[in-house]
């Protein structure tokens, strides 16, 4: 799915040099995980992350990264399946 918007040329020259699609992409996920409509394992699938930089990135913009039963119990499998 694509998504775009418009932004002021100001906001844009004030971010020259950043992906701004990428960070949109970031922006929402994490808001995402915030409102627990998606878990952390589906945050760092989006971005192709491990769990060790989804815990960074949600530092990052000050998000708990406590886990829920459910994220907890995907992790256990995920990693039972690693052995």
């Amino acid at each position: 799915m694509t998504v775009s918007f418009e932004l002021p040329r100001t906001i844009t020259d004030l971010a020259a040099g950043t992906d701004l699609a990428a960070k949109a992409k970031e922006a929402l996920l994490v808001e995402l995980y915030r409102e627990a409509r998606i878990t952390r394992h589906q945050l760092a699938t989006a971005l192709g992350l491990d769990d060790y930089e989804a815990d960074g990135l949600l530092k990052r913009y000050g998000v708990d990264a406590d886990l829920s039963m459910e994220e907890f119990e995907e992790q256990r499998t995920f990693f039972r399946r690693g052995r």
